[in-house]
């Protein structure tokens, strides 16, 4: 049975309209339009267009995925919309439920917006929105002239709503039949990577333009590339292999990104690598029950790599102590990514990233103090990667070198045909301090 968002939806609007009302007031800002996005062309030199991305400030406020509809914002006024239905019999108008415009005073316009009834550029306001040329015509300046308002419309994205981490808990429902049915044709069949990424959508119920972003599907190898998303079409599944699917799925523009990571075969190499693959998803479930609020963020990246250190020990991949394998950067090497990052309307959403992270972790997405009503993801991961390892293998002298001798390359490099290994679950925040797991209780 379908969800019914509607109640949740209004009652998202008027907490949107409060959080608001203090940047009109800090900022001295008469209104806002928001901008829902428009259609772009792939190159200057075709004419054909990417499917509409629409904004995700406009998002923020309702789920209509429809080029060049306008949203104006004011202090203590009913949010209003302004709409063309003007017919065009090239593309079909986008499908809308009634009830999204329940909480707006909707102005459909059978033709061209008439932007000077739109809004009064004497007044103070600003445009948020990618189109420059659409702003020029209202006479509005843009909100990225203004980095400080931008940065507080962004810090508005952090805290979710119960209807934001309904569509959050919906989006991880919807992926999780996805990556059910590809775990299943990995398991039992003799697919190649476009196959499982084709049968991810079907299971799924999405086209691949619908998807938060192109699903990572890697054999072997692949999966020691972070972002692999060429699909070997001719390349199938062996008799032993390994399979990282990194795919997500989108409810109402929120995003859900989960990983997996499987292994087929017995004994020898395939054992060893899904003890790994158990040691990540171990550690894993450690570092959820471990993101409480008032903890560090950063503190939690930090702690993935304590417990990756133990991991290649157990193992007897590191014939050192986990103090070691951290101090000399080894597991930096094995695990180059941040644990995870905000999520919600964009996949990286934005406001949790305010902070500069430490050198040594300078990919972390997520920079903030663990607070309630956030979502974000937890992904530990394990990867053999030859050009972040040759220090470790070649050097000398030094921390690295010494940490190098310790290693079972031998052992390495026989695992190195697998790939790599990411556990990804998406997480909310409660009032009590703990999470909830978007994710887990949604596979089967």
């Amino acid at each position: 049975m379908p969800t019914d968002f509607s109640h949740l939806h209004r009652a998202h609007v008027t907490e949107l309209q409060a959080r608001y009302e203090p940047i009109f007031e800090r900022f001295a800002l008469a209104f806002v339009v928001v901008h829902s996005g428009y259609l772009q062309k792939k190159t200057r030199y075709d004419d054909q267009y990417w499917p509409l991305r629409p904004n995700p400030h406009f998002q923020h406020w309702l789920p209509l995925e429809e080029a060049d509809a306008l949203l104006v914002l004011r202090p203590g006024k009913t949010p209003v919309i302004w709409r063309s239905t003007l017919s065009d019999y090239w593309d079909a108008p986008a499908r809308t439920a009634p009830a999204i415009f329940e909480p707006f005073e909707v102005h459909s316009v059978d033709g061209p917006l008439p932007l000077k009834s739109i809004c009064d550029p004497r007044e103070r306001g600003l445009f948020l929105g990618e189109n420059d040329a659409l702003a020029v015509a209202l006479g509005l300046r843009g909100v990225e002239t203004e980095p400080d308002v931008l940065a507080a419309i962004d810090a508005l994205r952090v805290r979710k709503t119960p209807y934001e981490q309904r569509c959050l808990a919906e989006a991880n429902r919807r992926a999780c039949l996805g990556h059910v049915a590809v775990r299943e044709q990995f398991l039992t069949g003799d697919f190649s990577e476009l196959e499982l990424h084709l049968g991810y959508l079907r299971a799924s119920g999405q086209d691949d333009a619908e998807t938060p972003y192109k699903n990572i599907v890697a054999l072997g190898a692949a999966g020691a590339t972070l972002h692999y998303v060429r699909y070997d079409h001719s390349r199938k599944i062996a008799g032993v292999d390994s399979l990282l699917v990194d795919a997500g799925a989108c409810v109402r523009g929120y995003c859900s990104d989960i990983t997996r990571t499987y292994v087929r075969g017995a004994g020898g190499l395939p054992e060893t690598f899904r003890a790994l693959i158990d040691g990540v998803d171990s550690f894993q479930q450690t570092l959820v029950a471990n993101a409480t609020v008032g903890r560090s963020y950063e503190a939690l990246h930090d702690e993935a790599h304590g417990h990756l250190a133990c991991l290649l020990v157990d193992v007897k991949l590191f014939a050192g102590t986990p103090e070691q394998a951290v101090d000399s950067g080894l597991t930096r090497a094995l695990l180059p990514h941040g644990l995870g990052h905000s999520l919600g309307l964009q996949c990286h959403d934005v406001g949790c990233a305010s902070l500069q992270p430490r050198a040594d972790n300078s990919f972390l997405r997520n920079t903030s103090t663990i607070a309630p009503e956030q979502c974000f993801t937890i992904e530990p991961g394990l990867y053999f990667i030859e050009r972040l390892l040759r220090g470790f293998r070649e050097e000398n002298a030094g921390p690295r070198a010494a940490a190098g001798r310790l290693v079972d390359w031998h052992l390495l490099d026989a695992l190195t045909p697998f790939g790599g290994i990411r556990i990804e679950d998406d997480l909310v925040v409660q009032a009590s301090g703990s999470c909830v797991n978007l994710t887990r209780d949604c596979f089967f």
